[in-house]
């Protein structure tokens, strides 16, 4: 049996550049893990089998980590079955990238049980098939993401940061959001130029996102003001939200439903 970590992830920003022809957006983002944790255990077995300890999560063949199983098997030429056992810590619909992360976890703990036959490389360039996200999560845990968020540029980590991670008792659908983002026009800017700004520091917790929740759940604006009166310098959605990243040092007794949590790096090294 093989025990693997799946690590959440934050936006330290996000910035939607136009519509494309296929129905997706462009994007630029700086993605980034973080010390918060699923875990999965794996092994192989006469037949599939998904256990997880939150009973809300679906478990059926519409799970990420089934598809990751699926795809090594396509791509392996074959039809290995696998015990999974997934201890879920990384809330589900908050922007964290907690399905993706497990998916990526999963083609790489197999890929390890199975001989390893298969490079980093090509686990990271299968993983679209997976989704936009999945590639990252084979990254040095920093990176710079463009295209749909497929398109990952690994660095080294910027900035050793402790931030607190604060989920609302709801979640959003990462589908409804980007059904619902409208540009008026085309971004006149190539993507390196906002990670030049970041580096900069002349722009932070920018997540073009964040209003179009705001627009369809207006009691998210009243959960961020909620979080700006403790005293955090910057509070920003990660993702497609509804998790909120808090910076700096609160003034005064956080409530139990925010999670303190720093910056990673090294994700070979998490397995």
């Amino acid at each position: 049996m093989l025990h693997v970590k799946s690590p959440a992830k934050i936006n330290l920003f996000l910035k939607v550049l136009k519509k494309r022809t296929d129905g997706y957006h462009d994007l630029a983002s700086l993605f980034q893990t973080i010390d918060l944790f699923d875990f999965l255990s794996i092994q192989t077995s006469d037949k599939n089998s998904l256990v997880c300890n939150d009973p809300d999560l679906c478990c059926d063949r519409s799970n990420l980590i089934w598809k990751a199983v699926d795809l090594f098997n396509k791509k392996n030429n074959s039809n290995l079955k696998f015990a999974i056992t997934l201890k879920k810590n990384i809330p589900k619909e908050a922007g964290l990238g907690g399905g993706s992360s497990n998916a990526a976890s999963t083609l790489w703990g197999i890929n390890e049980l199975t001989g390893n036959k298969f490079s980093l490389q090509q686990l990271q360039e299968w993983s679209i098939a997976i989704g936009s996200d999945v590639p990252f999560f084979f990254s040095s845990g920093t990176a710079f993401c463009t295209g749909k968020g497929e398109r990952v540029e690994s660095l080294p980590l910027i900035e050793s940061s402790q931030v607190w991670i604060a989920k609302p008792n709801f979640g959003l659908s990462t589908k409804e959001i980007f059904q619902n983002v409208y540009l008026d026009t085309q971004n006149p800017f190539v993507p390196s130029f906002y990670l030049k700004q970041f580096l900069n520091e002349t722009m932070h917790d920018v997540n073009d996102l964040e209003k179009v929740a705001l627009k369809l759940k207006p009691e998210l604006l009243d959960f961020k003001e909620q979080l700006l009166s403790l005293g955090f310098d910057k509070v920003w959605m990660t993702g497609s939200g509804s998790a909120f990243v808090c910076k700096g040092n609160p003034s005064q007794m956080v409530p139990s439903f925010l999670t303190k949590v720093k910056y990673i790096n090294k994700a070979k090294k998490w397995y």
